[in-house]
């Protein structure tokens, strides 16, 4: 029996763990303080969110996954098939590789900042697809997307981005980098999901659940930045707040101080008024209309969408001509 292939994998991105210190500290001490998203995934943090997906409140996961299995004929058609599929945040790649039967792609290339769990992902792809040409980059996309030549192949490019993350940002950092994915992505495209708007009362049950394991995940931000930067936060001393915002048109989650406390780390300190709170994540949602409009500012050509009934969801396909 031959040998099985062994996925490539580059590491274009390094942490700069001075730099994180330096700037979550930063984050802290502002008059608004925050916590940045990334800080949600350390081991425990990825297995809360895990569990999060099988809520029966969170409906991205399941309702995105029942579009690809209601329209995936059509996606594929135009989609098209034998491209190089460039799958943002693989994670481990479930998604991706769910669609390998559907898209058919010729080279498969995974990017994730989570770098030793990626690597383990495409070590049972490759496994289970010996055929595909694999390669992992591990590189904060959200900040620079490089793709080193060797890795892309002649194939055209099309770029996956599933699960609605590209909510997390800012419309103009969504514009700017959906403009870094069309400058990558000529004669190919994208196909990404987006969380569309829809009652209020969806939402705030999506990121506030009944048996409370968002506010787990949402707490356990607190315990990674301490083995981080060595702060003392004491979770028990924090409550859980996610709410709509309807001007903004995104669901914000916050951490609220339960009583006054002082919260210290190397170099600072901050005390936190009973009431006040620490920004962790802002969930953007979209309207159809919206969403293809920004597509488009950025450079992308006829944007296609597909939507379960509810229209709770969408999956959206533009081309990169």
């Amino acid at each position: 029996m031959p040998a099985s292939k062994t996925p490539r994998f580059i590491q274009t991105w390094q942490p700069d763990a001075a730099a994180e210190r330096a700037a979550a500290c930063a984050a802290l001490a502002a008059p608004h303080a925050s916590v940045a998203p990334k800080f949600f995934y350390d081991r425990l943090g990825s297995q809360l969110f895990e569990a999060i997906t099988e809520l029966d409140e969170y409906y991205p996961t399941r309702t995105e996954a029942s579009i690809f299995a209601a329209h995936g004929s059509a996606i594929a058609e135009a989609v098209g098939s034998r491209m190089t599929l460039v799958d943002l945040g693989a994670g481990n790649c479930a998604k991706a590789v769910s669609l390998f039967p559907l898209l058919e792609p010729a080279r498969y290339v995974a990017i994730d900042i989570s770098v030793e769990f990626l690597r383990e992902a495409l070590k049972e792809v490759q496994r289970e697809h010996p055929q595909l040409d694999v390669a992992g980059l591990g590189q904060d996309f959200s900040a620079e997307l490089t793709l080193p030549a060797d890795t892309m192949g002649d194939e055209r490019p099309v770029f996956f981005y599933p699960g609605s993350s590209i909510g997390n940002f800012t419309r103009e950092d969504a514009l700017a980098f959906l403009r870094r994915v069309r400058a990558q992505a000529t004669g190919g495209g994208l196909l990404i999901g987006v969380d569309l708007v829809k009652p209020k009362h969806v939402l705030e049950a999506a990121y506030d659940d009944t048996i409370g394991v968002t506010a787990a995940f949402n707490l356990n931000a607190l315990r990674h930045l301490n083995r981080l930067i060595g702060s003392d936060f004491d979770p028990r001393q924090w409550r859980h707040v996610a709410f709509y915002d309807d001007t903004e048109s995104r669901i914000e989650m916050h951490l609220e101080a339960r009583d006054a406390v002082t919260v210290r780390w190397p170099g600072g300190q901050r005390v936190f008024a009973a009431g006040e709170r620490i920004h962790t994540e802002n969930s953007c949602k979209h309207a159809v209309e919206g969403f293809s409009a920004l597509l488009e500012e950025a450079g992308f050509a006829a944007p296609r969408h597909w939507t379960d009934p509810q229209g709770w969801f969408g999956v959206f396909w533009a081309r990169a001509d």
